[in-house]
């Protein structure tokens, strides 16, 4: 299989190359800066015609290019850039796939669970609405965006990723380097439910969707035993053997005035299970926390 990839370099672009190519497949790495191999083929995500890549006798492609979230404070600015850094890319992306001859047969785009916003815990499948959020509305305009490849009859799924954990960076590396010193502290009361997946079973999940000829719209890439955030910094700090201190936290007023707008990351409360993942037969390598933690730390 010949497949295309756009944010190779980033956690997820990186461990999903390297399986791919592992396995014998050929990687194509759409990059935004001058080729340095055959393997790289130049694109401009925010032209119209995605800097019309050579994208003829691609078999797939997945695109996972887009601004961090948590990288930046949200300023009105980085807020602008959290949206057009992926509606803007995924519709030019798309264009340029239903223009290539022979088209594609699938196109997997980033999405995440930022679409369902803050349920107050209780349990979302794929079928529930968007919330009104920040986040929601640019996950849905996200998602939308990708209607032109839909449209010349693209297979497409959306990868609704839920917080990744994964040694080589994203929030895990984030919360392991408190962790290390038992200073992980809670975040407000706790209590808020965090859904997650291991990036073993990410990437897993994501060869899966390329070779599942029938799978096509949202997909919630979370392992089945969603966790607060209370249970996952115990389990952090257990897979560390640090000593774990329950009354360390840090209130929820004083995150807001820390990050702003961007503490509902934090905050925000949603059980989001993977129904339509384990109805097409997929099965989690990691479904609880602690397996999942004890695996990605030893990488």
């Amino acid at each position: 299989m010949k497949v295309a990839i756009t944010g190779s370099s980033g956690l997820i672009g990186t461990a999903l190359t390297a399986s791919l190519r592992a396995d014998g497949h050929e990687v194509v790495r759409l990059v935004r800066r001058t080729p340095r191999g055959a393997d790289e083929l130049r694109w401009d995500p925010r032209a119209a015609d995605a800097g019309d890549p050579p994208l003829g006798g691609i078999d797939a492609c997945v695109h996972l290019a887009g601004a961090g979230v948590g990288d930046h404070r949200w300023t009105r600015r980085y807020k602008a850039e959290i949206r057009a850094s992926r509606v803007l890319p995924t519709r030019a992306l798309s264009a340029a796939l239903a223009a290539a001859r022979p088209r594609p047969k699938v196109l997997l785009a980033a999405s995440a669970i930022g679409w369902y916003g803050d349920v107050g815990g209780r349990e979302v499948t794929e079928d529930a609405p968007a919330g009104t959020g920040f986040l929601s509305k640019v996950v849905h305009d996200w998602e939308t965006a990708a209607d032109p490849a839909r449209e010349a009859g693209i297979r497409v799924a959306h990868l609704r990723s839920g917080l990744i954990l994964g040694s080589g960076g994203g929030v895990l590396a984030r919360l392991a380097l408190p962790a290390r010193f038992g200073l992980l502290p809670r975040f407000g009361r706790g209590r808020q439910v965090m859904s997650w997946i291991a990036l073993t079973d990410e990437i897993r999940a994501i060869r899966f969707l390329l070779e599942a000829d029938r799978q096509s719209g949202p997909f919630n890439l979370t392992a089945p035993n969603a966790v607060t955030d209370d249970e996952l910094t115990a389990a952090l700090h257990h897979a560390l053997r640090k000593p774990d201190f329950g009354w360390l936290r840090v209130p929820e007023p004083v995150l807001k005035l820390a990050l702003g707008e961007m503490s509902s990351e934090l905050l925000t409360s949603a059980r989001v299970l993977p129904k339509k993942l384990l109805a097409a037969g997929f099965t989690f390598e990691y479904p609880t926390v602690g397996a999942a933690l004890a695996a990605e730390l030893k990488r």
